[in-house]
């Protein structure tokens, strides 16, 4: 499919772009809300993601916005660094440090994270969401610990909120949760995708409708009234009905720069950067599987859009920006072509902050708790579990070990914790199969025939130093490197001194294919030629 206009196919984006902005307008609220983020923010990043994004992207279906995997490193952030205008500044700067792995082509980082981890980095995320979610789920506003007494704050853990929580709870706000909640699992049904009037209605957004025509129904109710805390709040907001006075200052927060020397500052902004670039290159990757026409998303320039777009919204007052899947996959089923849907919906959210403010300060903070509490269960269900159990213990345990960091540390640790454990498999592997050795075909008396793997590292030292020390004495043994490509000097060393030695404990060792190690080029690189050469029109016809 060629793009020849943004406009060529206005007919099919128009629509898909009015489904995205349903399914975003909760999305962005709901992921404000759960980053400890003033509600704006998450629209602002929705509509940076739309509309910037959107059209300086190179991924034609793939739809940005604030995304549920970084509400983790949100909350921790704030925290961290002690204001919400200080974490703008964060963004900003990891903004400009995925610019500048655009440019080192850095788009290829993704694939140097195992599956387990980033499955476990989710479901860790998803498990922190239900968490965070319980809270205004049931109508319980957490209190601060900066409210408290020092001596107070000491003694203050989640047990204590727990047991608050369940002393203070709203009637009103947990039937607004559980209505939300069944309308969404409804929605995830096949025979409600079978009735088109329905199927084009998103879940999240009949969730909201309910909240809101609920939270009407109980106001003065003794029991079920949900107090004026519990709804989504915005700032002033510019009056449209005189252009003179137009002003959206009251919209933007502007960062704080004030800790740009700091440790802690480019800590978060290096996670932001990595986390957000990682998250973003597998959503590009799924949304390009998924798109009928088979394109493929440039992925060093969608780090330069998002690098572009999140050092805006942060400079606006928004949260950071990434590539986020539901909204894309969202976008594809809708019928949607090209990048202007995601622009169309970038535009539509800026249009429903600038008119219908007041609408949106109707939406109870429970129904945004119901839509996130699916996101989060859909991240950590426990089916996920049972599939990575399923495909081994080497799976699972950089998969579990991950879930348990991110839950119970934070999203960094958790992810290297895994990533370490997933090293140390792969260094065990190494040390344990250097080499291929087929037993069916070794008979007795016969030369011990070890054929050595096509990339010999220097992690394969230990291995096969233990293998050729454990060889008896007087054996026959055959070293076969033919099918080896790149043989490491220290492996090459450790070799050698095994056939000097050899004659001292009567081994007699064969080598073969050693000769031509090192005589031609890197098959790497030749590859590497010939494809710049065809793309060029100059490839042999050979």
């Amino acid at each position: 499919m060629k793009n020849t206009s943004l406009f060529a196919d206005l007919k099919q984006d128009a629509p898909a772009s009015l489904v995205v902005f349903l399914v975003a307008l909760p999305l962005c609220l709901g992921i404000a809300a759960a980053s400890g983020a003033p509600p704006i923010a998450g629209l602002i990043a929705g509509i940076v993601g739309g509309i910037v994004v959107g059209a300086i992207s190179g991924s034609p279906l793939g739809v940005s916005g604030p995304a549920a995997g970084l509400i983790a490193i949100v909350l921790s952030a704030v925290e961290d660094l002690g204001s919400y205008e200080l974490f703008l500044a964060a963004v900003v700067m990891a903004g400009v440090i995925q610019i500048a792995l655009g440019f080192l082509k850095g788009g290829i980082i993704a694939y140097y994270f195992p599956n387990s981890v980033i499955k476990g980095m989710l479901a860790g995320i998803g498990i922190l969401i239900l968490r965070k979610q319980i809270f205004p789920a049931v109508g319980y506003d957490v209190h601060s610990v900066e409210h408290l007494t020092f001596e107070e704050a000491d003694h203050y853990d989640q047990a204590t909120e727990f047991s608050n929580m369940m002393a203070n709870i709203t009637p009103g706000a947990v039937v607004i949760t559980l209505v939300g909640v069944v309308l969404l699992m409804l929605w995830d049904r096949p025979f409600i995708k079978r009735i088109k009037a329905l199927a084009m209605i998103p879940g999240s957004l009949m969730a909201v409708i309910s909240g809101i025509i609920l939270a009407l129904l109980f106001h003065g109710h003794s029991l079920l009234e949900v107090g004026a805390g519990h709804f989504v709040t915005l700032p002033t907001l510019p009056n449209l009905d005189n252009l003179s006075t137009f002003d959206i200052s009251g919209l933007i927060t502007t960062p704080d720069f004030g800790a740009v020397l700091s440790y802690k500052f480019w800590m978060v902004a290096f996670t932001l950067a990595i986390v957000a670039s990682l998250e973003t290159l597998l959503c590009v990757e799924a949304a390009d599987k998924m798109d009928p026409w088979k394109r493929v998303t440039p992925a060093n320039r969608e780090l330069h859009a998002q690098g572009i777009g999140n050092a805006l919204s942060g400079l606006i007052g928004g949260l950071p920006i990434t590539q986020v899947v539901v909204r894309s996959s969202a976008n594809i089923q809708s019928g949607g072509r090209t990048k202007m849907s995601a622009i169309l919906h970038g535009v539509l959210l800026l249009v429903c902050v600038l008119a219908i403010p007041g609408v949106l300060m109707l939406i109870p903070m429970a129904s945004l708790a119901a839509v996130l509490l699916l996101v989060g269960y859909k991240l950590a269900k426990p089916s996920q579990f049972v599939d990575m159990w399923k495909a081994g213990t080497m799976q699972f345990i950089p998969f579990l070990v991950t879930v348990v960091g991110v839950a119970a540390v934070d999203l960094l640790t958790g992810v290297f914790l895994g990533l370490a454990v997933a090293i140390v498999h792969i260094l065990w592997k190494n040390y344990s199969t250097p080499f291929h050795f087929d037993p069916a075909k070794h008979l007795p008396g016969m030369p011990i025939h070890i054929e050595l793997s096509e990339d010999v590292t220097f992690l394969n030292k230990a291995g096969i130093k233990r293998t050729l020390n454990q060889l008896p004495d007087g054996a026959k043994v055959v070293i076969d490197a033919r099918r080896t490509v790149d043989l490491d000097p220290d492996v090459q060393e450790i070799i050698d001194e095994f056939v000097d030695e050899a004659p001292k404990r009567s081994v007699t060792v064969e080598m073969v294919g050693f000769r031509r190690l090192g005589e031609h080029g890197s098959k790497p690189a030749e590859l590497e030629r010939a494809v710049k050469a065809a793309a060029h029109g100059q490839g042999s016809e050979h």
